[in-house]
């Protein structure tokens, strides 16, 4: 049996509860005590409690995209984020329709699988591990076909931890008369995405992302005109975003059953973001929790994936040690015994592994984090944490 390790509370954030290790992962992650206990009470989801409890949540989301002209609307899906993205392209792209992906990890690469259950026409920027899709290559790209009429891009792709630039993305695509949809799943709530800023048609998020709520739920905010035009494009019955948007707009309810409990705890969370200072506030927590923890690691002699320029405040990748005493599951037990649970690497060239950075924890856990790894890398018997020179050379070589 595992020896626990009881953290005690820092600066107004509480430890989590005795045995329970903080979550540094890009979702699910560490919530708060009061979001945890909104899920105490159950609610009848055809109840008018709970049909104003779904108003009140696609009010409070739609204040987060700076929409002044009531031109945008909210419609919460049932389902983890990979479903709000199937449904985001299943209901916005016409079957006639064609979109150019842009991947730079497994997100974008799961965004073109999804084109290909589909059966709809797309297009692939493959940028690899380690580079963005640039605004110049997506302007090229959408000038060399005609025929295409969407683009897909992930707001931060975190199987590497790159904060894509979205802002010249959204600008190539709108100086071509095009359509952006943004999978924003682990940046929306802690990186801005005001519409009047960043011309897109549509994006998606989740319940368990920067929100800092529970997983069971996704949102799609989309302009009106686009809802109202996806009636009758859906390949799914429960995917179909315009039919949920209707039956929300008519009854007030979800068409199939909620996770009550989930929405719930979703509001409290939107009030704990709201009261942290919004969208600026939280991510403004978020990128010095990355900073300290970076820093340290890199004091331990660990090397991260991506240059400061392209890192996000949401999660970061390093490269596994290339002392062969190092082994990732023993590495990442240690720091679970030590009340952090680290996420593996998610890469296609290099071993890596990932730490998150959201979630109910600041900048004094960080450092913790940073202690518990330094721990850890001398239960091992491993004296350096700097990676294989291999690793390196692929890195400068594909970044190059």
């Amino acid at each position: 049996m595992r020896a626990e390790t009881t953290l005690t509370p820092v600066e107004g954030f509480e430890a989590p509860a005795l045995g329970e290790p903080y979550l540094l992962t890009p979702g699910p992650l560490t919530t708060a005590y009061a979001v945890k206990q909104a899920m105490l009470r159950d609610w009848g989801s055809w109840d008018g409690d709970f049909r104003a409890m779904t108003a009140d949540l696609r009010r409070r989301l739609l204040a987060l995209t700076g929409d002044r002209n009531n031109e945008f609307d909210c419609v919460p899906m049932q389902g983890s984020g990979s479903f709000c993205v199937e449904a985001m392209l299943g209901s916005f792209v016409p079957k006639d329709g064609k979109v150019l992906v842009l991947a730079n990890g497994a997100y974008g690469l799961r965004a073109a699988q999804t084109m290909q259950y589909l059966g709809r026409a797309h297009t692939l920027i493959d940028k690899g591990d380690y580079l963005p899709p640039r605004g110049e290559e997506v302007a090229a790209a959408l000038d060399a076909d005609p025929s295409i009429t969407h683009v897909i891009a992930i707001h931060c792709e975190t199987s590497s931890g790159i904060l894509n630039p979205l802002a010249e993305i959204a600008q190539a695509v709108q100086a071509r008369g095009r359509k952006l949809l943004v999978d924003s799943m682990s940046a929306f709530g802690a990186i801005a995405l005001d519409v009047n800023e960043i011309r897109y048609e549509a994006m998606v998020s989740s319940a368990n992302k920067c929100i800092e709520g529970v997983p069971g739920f996704g949102f799609v905010i989309a302009r009106k005109t686009e809802l109202v035009a996806a009636k009758g494009r859906s390949h799914s019955l429960s995917l179909d975003v315009h039919a949920q948007w209707a039956a929300m707009e008519k009854t007030g309810q979800w068409r199939f059953t909620p996770p009550t409990h989930v929405v719930a705890a979703f509001i409290e969370a939107l009030k704990m973001h709201e009261a942290e200072g919004g969208v600026a506030g939280r991510g403004a927590r978020y990128t010095k929790n990355r900073d300290v923890m970076v820093a340290g690691m890199r004091e331990l002699g660990f090397e991260t994936l991506l240059s400061d320029r392209w890192l996000s405040p949401i999660i970061v990748t390093f490269f596994c040690p290339a002392d062969e005493k190092f082994v990732f599951d023993r590495f990442y037990e240690l720091m679970k015994s030590k009340s952090f649970i680290i996420y593996p690497g998610k890469l296609t060239v290099v071993e890596s592994f990932r730490v998150g950075c959201i979630g109910r924890m600041d900048e004094h856990v960080m450092r913790r984090v940073v202690e518990a790894a330094r721990q850890s890398l001398a239960e091992m018997g491993v004296a350096s944490a700097a990676p294989p020179r291999a690793a390196l050379e692929e890195r400068a070589k594909l970044a190059a």
